[in-house]
């Protein structure tokens, strides 16, 4: 018999949504991260690199470590791990930097 945290404690969250990602809905649900629903959606990567274009997703998932940046709502390097999946948000994949005004 497979349970769910939500299970355990008698929680009724309240209904999902979602958010939009290069283009395509992902499922969100009330209080979860952006990355938590990437990672959820089976997507963990939306950034790359600067140097080698390597992609980068969640890693520490306490905004520590910026492996988690995107662009959200037209604004570069936000950290996903930190931003709640609100409806109607919008992520981009990041590439480099994120900052049109810096030379690489």
């Amino acid at each position: 018999m497979r349970r769910t945290p939500a299970e355990l404690v008698g929680a009724r969250p309240e209904p999902g949504h979602t958010i939009d990602f290069d283009g395509r809905p992902v499922p969100a649900l009330p209080g979860q991260s952006i990355a938590a629903a990437l990672w959820a959606e089976g997507i963990l990567a939306w950034r790359t690199t600067r140097v080698n274009g390597r992609p980068r997703g969640a890693f520490c998932g306490i905004g520590a470590c910026y492996d988690c940046l995107a662009t959200v709502n037209g604004i570069a390097s936000q950290r996903t791990c930190l931003l709640p999946a609100e409806p109607g948000t919008t992520v981009t994949t990041q590439e480099g930097h994120g900052r049109a005004d810096l030379a690489v």
